[in-house]
């Protein structure tokens, strides 16, 4: 029979090497999230700190996006903040979760791992799920040549 309650993440995954320094991309993805996630994600067209104090573990942020015209709005809280190592955030308002890991590549560069879930699909969107795959992978992959781009020009 149907299987209509299957929430199988959709998961897109994309890598790259940044001849920077792990602490250089932490900076920019994790401390500079605020400033940085609008430079590297340009869908993301308002992002505001909803706690107070420094960013860090349990920050919560609301973000608005316009992806491919659909204008969308969450609120995320990050759940993992370990400099020079991780940040990811997942979604309070919605069922995802961005992730990004970082591994010394050689001493000047870092491997940098981003990988996103959409944790769930609601019931009208299950017929488009290979397309949305598709665009959720496509998506990784541009945010990973963006982050490089970015961060190798120095254009911090």
């Amino acid at each position: 029979m149907f299987n209509l309650f299957n929430d199988k993440p959709v998961v897109g995954k994309a890598s790259t090497v940044i001849q920077k320094s792990e602490q250089h991309v932490f900076n920019f993805i994790g401390t500079g999230l605020l400033d940085n996630y609008p430079r590297w994600s340009p869908e993301v067209r308002e992002l505001e700190k909803l706690t107070d104090g420094p960013l860090g573990l349990g920050t919560l942020c609301r973000q608005v996006r316009v992806d491919q015209g659909n204008r969308s709005e969450s609120t995320f809280k990050i759940v993992s903040f370990e400099p020079h190592v991780h940040i990811c955030f997942a979604g309070v308002s919605n069922p995802f979760r961005c992730d990004y890991l970082l591994q010394p590549a050689d001493p000047a560069a870092t491997q940098i791992t981003f990988t996103f879930e959409l944790l769930s699909l609601e019931l009208h969107m299950r017929p488009f799920e290979k397309l949305i795959r598709i665009a959720i992978q496509d998506g990784a992959e541009r945010t990973v040549r963006n982050i490089k781009r970015l961060i190798e020009a120095d254009l911090l």
